[in-house]
C-alpha cells in the first residue's frame, strides 16, 4: 500500500513537471523574442508578430479574483447551512443538487450566460451606473451586455457549487462531541460555528477556495461566450475584456504562424505559474493560521 501511494504521488509530480516542460519548450520562440516584457505588453497582433499578455493576465486575475471573492462567502454559508442548520429532508434534497451543479459542463454555463445572463446584465448596467457610477468599476454601460461583469457572474456560478459541496463535507467532519459540548456550556449556534467549526476546518476551507479559484483561472469555454475577447484593460466591469484561457481556446486551432502559436503556449505557461503561486500562497496562509491557532490553544 505504501509503495502504491508513493507511486501515485510521484505520478502527480512527474505529470506536473512534464506539463511545465512541454509548455516552456513550445513557448521558447516567444520567450526568446519577448522575454519578460511579454507579461506587461498589452498589444496582441499576430499578423505583425506583436503579442503581449498584459491584458490577458489582467482579465484572468480580475475575473477569477472577483468570482472567488463573491463565491467564497456564499459557498461557505451554503455549506454551513447544509451541514449544521438544514432539516434532514432539505439536506438530502439540496445537497445532491449542489453536487450536480458542480458537474454541469462548461459549455452549458456558456450557453446559459449568452442566452439568459447577457440580456439581464444589459438591463442591469444602467441602474448600477446610475447608483454607483462614481466608482470606476461601474463606468459607462455597454450596449450588448457582453462584458467582464458577465464573465465574473458566470465564473461565480460555476465555482459556487464546488466550494459549497467541499465545505459542507468538511463541516460534517467536525466531531459532534465538540459542538455538543460547546452548546452544553451555553454557546450559541454562531459561537459554535465561529469558535469551533470554522477554526478546525480553516485549512480545508482554504483548499476548497483554491480549488474553485483554479477552476476560474483555467475556464475558457464558458467565459468565451460572454466576455467579448477584446484585448484591452479597462477599469469598468461593463467593458469587454479577455482572459488567457479563453484566448488560447479561441485562437490555438487557427494560429497564424509559429510565433503566434508559441505566444499561446507562453500564455498557458503563465497560467500554470499563476495557479501554482496561488496554491502555494493559500497553503502558506492556512499553515500560518493553523500555527497561530495551535499557539493560542496552548496559551
Amino acid at each position: 500500500m505504501f509503495v502504491l501511494c508513493a507511486l501515485a504521488g510521484l505520478l502527480v509530480v512527474v505529470t506536473l513537471v512534464d506539463v511545465v516542460y512541454e509548455l516552456a519548450n513550445n513557448a521558447r520562440p516567444s520567450i526568446a523574442r519577448n522575454g519578460l516584457g511579454f507579461l506587461l505588453h498589452t498589444q496582441w497582433n499576430p499578423n505583425f508578430n506583436r503579442e503581449g499578455a498584459g491584458a490577458l493576465i489582467f482579465g484572468t486575475l480580475v475575473s477569477s479574483g472577483l468570482a472567488t471573492l463573491l463565491a467564497t462567502p456564499l459557498g461557505v454559508a451554503i455549506g454551513l447551512y447544509l451541514a449544521m442548520m438544514a432539516p434532514p429532508r432539505v439536506r438530502a434534497t439540496v445537497g445532491p443538487l449542489v453536487e450536480m451543479l458542480a458537474a454541469v459542463p462548461s459549455i452549458i454555463y456558456g450557453f446559459w450566460g449568452l442566452v439568459v445572463l447577457v440580456p439581464f446584465v444589459e438591463r442591469l448596467e444602467p441602474g448600477l451606473h446610475g447608483a454607483l457610477g462614481f466608482i470606476p468599476l461601474f463606468g459607462r454601460p455597454a450596449t450588448i451586455g457582453i462584458s467582464m461583469l458577465s464573465a465574473v457572474i458566470v465564473l461565480t456560478v460555476m465555482i459556487l457549487p464546488i466550494i459549497s459541496a467541499l465545505t459542507r463535507d468538511l463541516f460534517l467532519t467536525v466531531p459532534r462531541e465538540l459542538t455538543d459540548g460547546a452548546e452544553a456550556l451555553g454557546a450559541t449556534r454562531w459561537e459554535v460555528i465561529r469558535g469551533i467549526v470554522l477554526p478546525s476546518t480553516a485549512s480545508g476551507v482554504g483548499a476548497a477556495v483554491v480549488l474553485g479559484l483554479g477552476r476560474a483561472l483555467g475556464e475558457a469555454i464558458a467565459v468565451s461566450f460572454v466576455i467579448g475577447d477584446v484585448n484591452a484593460i479597462h477599469a469598468s466591469l461593463f467593458a469587454p475584456a479577455a482572459t488567457g484561457a479563453e484566448r488560447i481556446a479561441n485562437q490555438f486551432q487557427g494560429a497564424l504562424n509559429a510565433q503566434h502559436l508559441a505566444s499561446l503556449f507562453y500564455v498557458g505557461l503563465i497560467l500554470v505559474v499563476i495557479g501554482m503561486l496561488t496554491s502555494l500562497a493559500a497553503r502558506a496562509i492556512a499553515g500560518r493560521f493553523d500555527v497561530n491557532r495551535a499557539v493560542g490553544a496552548t496559551v
